[in-house]
């Protein structure tokens, strides 16, 4: 660990606190009631400072060892908590210092930091005023909800869930049917068997979408017998008048529709109110479960107690590596591991099956390890006392896979680091519910880095734009790898390159409409956010 700095006293309302330890406070009481049973000089004067010189020395020397314990107890990478009760691995501070103090490079210094530093969010502002024809066409369509049902189910892990119910919701309002909660399928790696109304907060999704779609939480009674039909495969980019053409006589003629397999099916180029309609689902409707999100704040505000943090969602899981085509670099036994299992589940590979692993990470498709986040961290800037929060299943390779990224930033923690006993334990077999803790963490960081993209990257992007456009730092990796592999560039021409890299990488407002086929939830500008003070806003 590094020396701290030293700190200069200063005035503050904010101050330091030594406590000086008790049997050296006996021991000076006593010498000082004890009277001198040798004379040591005749001079009266000498015989009354004697004892008095003894207490200021012996004072002095309780001062030094009372520093020296006050040091110890700021060093946060201690393995020893300072409060017994407080979660594994995550150690506070419980010592008061001054403000201005830089004992630990400064909180303060910290925060004002480049790497700190937030994006210039250029005033815009989530921004939801709805067109009169929409608004209109919600009291028209009323009646029509009451006649037809909706009933979709979605797969995949909670991300994926969480846009194919975004997508649910607006296929309900070009078909004018009502929609019946959304059916959460088991997933197959997750096996986590959650329902809506246990990930997300029911009550507040209906009353949110009550003036956009009716939700039901059953079907009438006079449905019950009646077996839904099932739509055939939703294609790619499906535009509203798709929907209207082959979904829209089937329930006009039954009044019930079951749709399947919505994942990215629904074209991202839609209509402006709808696009308003998923960023209403994905930014206001859905709302975490109340216990979740009671949880997932408390862990943030632990992280919060001590200043700004980074998250980081590692995408280091064994699934992941298999899923990806990509190799761990842990070593060759991990690397054989890998392709192994690749061979005996090929089904599970979902990247381009022509390409090497190497090529693959040459060409910016695989995650990022800890080795290359702790490279990239020190080329931007990021102070070693940073507390980092990490999202994601364990590792492959367990703790020891972190080493690399541990070694130059010690302030790791989890959310198994930071609970505490017994509050995670409600949700040790809930996978989705695991994922939305992190997610919670992760959207009040201060900065957050994705390893891989992915369903969760691209929500809390979106996400994090809608809120104000918090920093968001995507890694280009495509471009950086090539210098991480030259062991020949001196390190402060490899920063200065990663930081040239990165400079238009880091949240700042980018228009979904300045490529095609961008999601809205992701680039919510500028159909649902604005700059113009007389925006309406929701």
């Amino acid at each position: 660990m590094a020396k701290p700095k030293t700190f200069k006293k200063q005035h503050h309302s904010s101050s330091s606190y030594i406590s000086v330890p008790s049997h050296i406070i006996a021991s000076i009481s006593l010498l000082s009631q004890q009277k001198p049973t040798k004379r040591i000089s005749k001079n009266p004067s000498f015989k009354l400072k004697t004892p008095i010189l003894i207490l200021l020395c012996l004072l002095i020397i309780a001062l030094f060892i009372s520093l020296n314990i006050h040091f110890n107890l700021l060093d946060t990478h201690s393995p020893v908590p300072l409060i017994s009760h407080f979660p594994r691995r995550f150690i506070p501070m419980e010592v008061k210092i001054d403000e201005k103090d830089t004992l630990l490079n400064g909180v303060e210094e910290t925060v004002s930091g480049s790497f700190w530093g937030q994006v210039d969010g250029m005033g815009y502002k989530g921004c939801l005023g709805f067109s009169r024809e929409y608004r209109k066409a919600s009291e028209v369509g009323a009646a029509r909800e009451r006649r037809r049902y909706l009933m979709v189910v979605v797969s995949g892990g909670l991300n994926q869930q969480r846009n194919q119910i975004v997508d649910a919701v607006v296929i309900a309002r070009v078909l004018g049917a009502a929609l019946v909660v959304p059916v959460l399928q088991v997933n197959v790696i997750w096996a986590d068997e959650s329902e809506f109304s246990d990930i997300f907060d029911l009550e507040h999704f209906k009353s949110v979408l009550a003036d956009d779609v009716r939700i039901v939480s059953s079907l009438p009674s006079t449905y019950l017998r009646k077996r839904p039909v099932e739509a055939s495969q939703t294609p790619f980019h499906a535009s509203p008048r798709w929907l209207q053409q082959h979904y829209g006589p089937r329930l006009r003629r039954d009044g019930l529709l079951l749709i399947r397999g919505l994942d990215s099916r629904l074209s991202n180029d839609l209509p402006s109110d709808l696009q308003k309609l998923k960023c209403k689902v994905a930014f206001h409707a859905l709302k975490f479960a109340p216990r979740i999100l009671e949880l997932g704040n408390r862990l943030a505000e632990r992280m919060q107690s001590h200043g700004p943090y980074l998250a980081l969602h590692l995408r280091m899981e064994k699934d992941v590596w298999v899923r990806t085509g990509c190799s761990p670099g842990l070593s060759t036994e991990f690397d054989e591991i890998i392709e192994n299992e690749r061979r005996r589940h090929p089904e599970l590979l979902t990247a381009k099956s022509n390409m090497t692993a190497h090529e693959r990470k040459l060409a910016g498709l695989c995650p990022l390890n800890a080795l290359e986040f702790g490279r990239l961290l020190k080329a931007l800037d990021a102070p070693r006392n940073a507390r980092i929060y990490w999202a994601g299943g364990q590792p492959l390779g367990g703790k020891e896979a972190l080493l690399p990224l541990t070694r130059e930033f010690p302030q790791l923690y989890n959310k198994e680091d930071l609970a505490l006993p017994g509050e995670l334990e409600p949700f040790a077999e809930k996978a989705s519910i695991m994922a939305a803790i992190d997610y919670i963490v992760c959207e009040k960081s201060d900065v957050f880095m994705p390893s891989h993209g992915g369903n969760m990257g691209h929500a809390l992007q979106g996400h994090r734009a809608y809120a104000g456009h918090k920093k968001y730092i995507t890694p280009n990796k495509r471009q950086m790898l090539p210098y991480f592999m030259n062991s020949s560039l001196p390190e402060a021409e490899f920063n200065r390159i990663i930081k040239e890299l990165h400079q238009d990488s880091l949240g700042q407002p980018e228009l979904r409409t300045s490529r095609m086929g961008r999601d809205v939830t992701k680039y919510p500008v500028p159909e649902c956010m604005c700059n113009t003070t007389d925006a309406h806003s929701t």
